[in-house]
């Protein structure tokens, strides 16, 4: 708990919302794999009939974008790992760069809260554990696996219980489960099926444990983006016509980053990629097409790299020695398989099913929700896209 913040008057009074990620959970898997208490949940409220992630469609960059409403080349994560010329690395592994501020661009819904006097709490999310703008969550854990889930479901218990004034009002809450089973064994695989009806358990435990409380609580269910089940046979090796002594070249597998260490290596490299390239895609970072939102004009921070190379699906790059896992995700996110899961319930929303729509717009639809003021100019997300679900 962070000390002395209250909710002012004014916010004591507003909604509540619980938003739940669940890594991975494409858009196809309550129906797959008979989530009883997802499907139950949503028939009272939303359905869309997916969520397009914002490009690439890995697990950092959507969930600061679901949280920002910006683009990832807008709010500077540009991948789960890449390279900064004068910061150096970020990686999603690297606990030290994930707490540090300095890497995180916009203003995450529950800094907006904070700074409006609204109390936020988080059971993981990424970039709560890092003091954005100086600013963490009221209430917030550092991410590890070892907490149990009734424990976890206790504490959302526990911190609508608190009086008033110290109560959150905006609470994330994030499932790993469905991911690491899909990458390890598949999107078929027995495994998978189990996590997703851990997911789908855990979440009607959540909401029976909510709903006793008589609270005007507002849920989201979402995913950060869908998976794919992908060659893992003939997979691509790192270009023989890179100069790996001029590149700076962080490991990836569905998106390669090229960082020249001389801007004058640049072009040569590019024309011998697009004369090599086959199973892949060459783009200069100036060229990379619009509608990924992912081009040099759209790099605030340069992080994109000068080159990049995008495997063409079901194909990825393996760039170390061991066999790779048969699931992934991070491709082209018009392919379906990267779509993600949208479901949305409580006092706030109409029973109704909507087409599928970019993941930017969540920021603007929760903000309204908890009555908080933003600047739509400041964000990619548009409030009229998701506002007809609204009551």
């Amino acid at each position: 708990m962070v000390p002395n913040r209250v909710n002012s008057a004014a916010q004591e009074k507003k909604p509540y919302v619980i938003l739940i990620s669940a890594d991975g959970f494409r858009n196809d898997l309550a129906d797959k794999y008979h989530a009883t208490h997802l499907i139950a949940l949503r028939s009272k409220g939303v359905e869309a009939a997916y969520m397009k992630p914002a490009y690439p469609s890995v697990t950092f960059p959507n969930h600061y974008t679901i949280v920002t409403g910006l683009y990832p080349s807008h709010h500077g994560l540009v991948d789960n790992s890449f390279y900064d010329g004068e910061k150096g690395f970020y990686s999603m592994g690297n606990k030290k760069a994930v707490a540090d501020s300095s890497w995180y661009g916009g203003t995450p819904l529950w800094v907006l809260a904070e700074q409006q006097q609204m109390i936020s709490a988080s059971f993981y999310w990424v970039a709560s554990e890092s003091a954005i703008q100086g600013v963490h969550p009221s209430y917030y854990y550092i991410y590890n696996d070892k907490i149990a889930i009734d424990e976890r479901i206790k504490t959302v218990k526990q911190w609508l219980q608190l009086p008033e004034d110290k109560r959150p009002h905006l609470i994330t809450f994030y499932f790993p489960e469905v991911d690491h089973a899909e990458h390890m064994f598949g999107t078929d695989s027995k495994e998978t099926a189990e996590a997703v009806r851990f997911v789908d358990e855990s979440v009607g435990k959540m909401v029976d444990a909510v709903d006793a409380l008589h609270l005007p609580v507002n849920f989201i269910f979402l995913s950060d983006h869908g998976m794919a089940d992908v060659d893992i046979d003939h997979t691509l090796s790192l270009p023989a016509v890179i100069d790996t002594a001029k590149f700076i070249i962080p490991r990836s597998d569905v998106l390669l980053h090229l960082y020249a260490k001389d801007k004058k290596d640049i072009d040569p490299t590019y024309q011998l990629l697009k004369a090599d390239a086959k199973d892949y895609d060459v783009y200069l970072f100036k060229d990379v097409p619009a509608r990924l939102h992912y081009a040099a004009s759209d790099d605030r921070y340069n992080r994109l790299g000068d080159i990049l190379l995008i495997p063409h699906f079901p194909k990825v790059f393996n760039l170390g020695t061991r066999k790779t896992t048969p699931g992934k995700h991070g491709f082209d996110n018009d392919i379906p398989e990267m779509r993600a899961s949208f479901y949305a319930w409580g006092p706030a929303f109409k029973n109704i099913r909507i087409d599928g729509f970019e993941n930017v717009h969540v920021y603007p639809l929760i903000a309204t929700i908890l009555g908080l003021n933003f600047d739509e100019s400041k964000i990619d997300g548009k409030l009229k896209v998701l506002q007809p679900i609204l009551k």
